[in-house]
């Protein structure tokens, strides 16, 4: 398998293997994917009830998949407020805001009570404007979210977020203070070392095959199986293997690269601190920095994943690095010098609302799943293996019943009209954005396009 930065640095740290599963085994309790979500349920399972047998089963590594390919940007949900309040109403939608708030918090608390040197810094969020189209983007958020008194973002002058970013192409933007970056790869790693101390069983280089469903499901790998009383689906956009699943996602590609060190040269330009950072695209330019002074950059810019089949397509150097390169330099002209040393991709599992759902596979009500975190699963993982556990264990609590759990969500096309219906949004989107930072309206067709995309933190506008 390709390794991209930070799972290559991961590994320097922490190369340890679990055994492949060549064997029958029984377990109470079954995860098959040991990214993120698969981590922290299996902890939250072996905390609360450690009595019960849980085993992971993980294709390659541990946070070998998307968990350890991202940007390691830790951001709460009040940006998808909107969103959340379309399917649950205002006051479930303020519990499960307030519920990512503290996964903040908890996952530096949970690092520091472990010893798990993830490189959590907890210096906020700068949403920003990068031309004069998105000035302003952020307003019907932030007006929604003062009509419940909530004000989680503060509105930055262009002189003070201008200093914070670096970049000259910044005009505008808000800071929400609660917000967090990481080393994803080494999140990972040391969630897994946490679920072995707790005597989580984990096999690693144990592809899942199959599943038998029914009242005793049955998790087979490429050499042995696993017996469980509840199998939790933790798979990201693997999970669209399932037919039941597929039209919940479009299996994308977010692109990344990552530069050698210039801390000097980053705090000549005021981007000497830990915050994450996005401009106000749709397709969405995400950036931050990283402790030794290297310049982390992504973009979803790559390739769509047909029917949900996604092999060895994202095993390999990014085939957007220079697209994503040339975005990094155009919006920082003081590192147009600077080396790029390493590329990679990932796949997010995008749902149209940006929001997972949660629920059972079947009436049979003995398999969980969680899906369509859309690129946002850092800290949302914190609190949806609280929902995942709740649903193991058939708990009847407020996270059983989350306004998440069950969603009628909107269902994207079949294929073909997917696979080529999201690159003909994608590239009307691009072309939209484009012309913006020049002061141009897209044209009609393009506009029509540009409306039918996911939500992102506001809206795609059609003008």
């Amino acid at each position: 398998m390709y390794r991209g930065f930070w799972y290559a640095q991961a590994l320097d740290l922490d190369s340890d293997l679990a055994p492949e599963l060549e064997e029958p085994v029984q377990a109470d309790v079954c995860i098959v994917g040991g990214g993120f979500l698969g981590l922290w349920s299996a902890i939250r399972l072996k905390q609360a009830h450690p009595g019960k047998s849980v085993v992971i089963v993980e294709r390659d590594r541990c946070g070998s998949g998307a968990s350890g390919r991202n940007g390691g940007v830790a951001t709460n949900w009040w940006g998808k407020y909107l969103s959340v309040r379309t399917i649950c109403g205002d006051v479930e939608a303020r519990r499960i805001c307030e519920a990512a708030e503290s996964a903040i918090d908890e996952i530096g608390s949970f690092c520091a009570e472990h010893g798990i040197d993830a490189q959590y810094r907890k210096d906020g969020w700068l949403w920003t404007a990068t031309n004069q189209r998105q000035m302003n983007s952020w307003r019907v958020l932030t007006d929604g979210l003062q009509k419940l008194d909530v004000n989680p973002f503060q509105e930055l002058d262009r002189e003070t977020i201008r200093g914070r970013v670096g970049s000259p192409l910044v005009l505008g933007g808000i800071y929400d203070p609660n917000a967090a970056t990481v080393q994803p790869a080494m999140l990972a790693r040391g969630l897994r070392r946490v679920a072995l101390k707790l005597g989580v069983k984990i096999y690693e280089k144990s592809p899942f095959t199959h599943l038998v469903r029914g009242k005793n499901p049955v998790v087979h790998t490429a050499k042995g199986h696993v017996n469980a009383s509840h199998v939790v689906l933790a798979l990201n956009a693997w999970g669209a293997q399932f037919p039941e699943l597929r039209r919940m996602i479009a299996i994308m590609s977010s692109d990344m690269v990552a530069t050698a060190p210039v801390k000097a040269k980053l705090d000549a330009i005021g981007f000497s601190r830990g915050e994450c950072m996005t401009d106000s695209r749709t397709v969405l330019n995400y950036w931050r920095n990283t402790p030794e002074g290297r310049v982390v950059f992504g973009k979803p810019l790559g390739q769509f994943a047909y029917a949900g089949r996604i092999g060895n397509l994202y095993e390999k150097p990014s085939p957007a690095a220079d697209k994503v390169a040339a975005e990094l330099r155009r919006l920082y002209p003081q590192l147009k010098d600077v080396p790029v040393v390493s590329s990679w991709t990932g796949p997010i599992d995008r749902a149209m609302k940006g929001l997972p759902n949660f629920g059972y596979l079947d009436h049979h009500q003995t398999v969980s799943y969680g899906i369509g975190f859309s690129g946002n699963g850092v800290a949302t993982t914190v609190f949806a293996s609280r929902i995942i556990k709740s649903l193991a264990t058939h708990a009847n609590d407020e996270w059983a019943t989350c306004g998440l759990v069950n969603q009628k969500m909107k269902l994207l096309p079949p294929e073909p009209f997917r696979f080529f219906g999201a690159h003909m949004v994608r590239d009307a989107l691009v072309r939209k954005e484009s012309l913006e930072d020049h002061d141009q309206d897209a044209g009609f067709i393009t506009r029509q396009l540009v409306s039918m995309a996911p939500a992102g933190y506001v809206p795609a506008q059609k003008k």
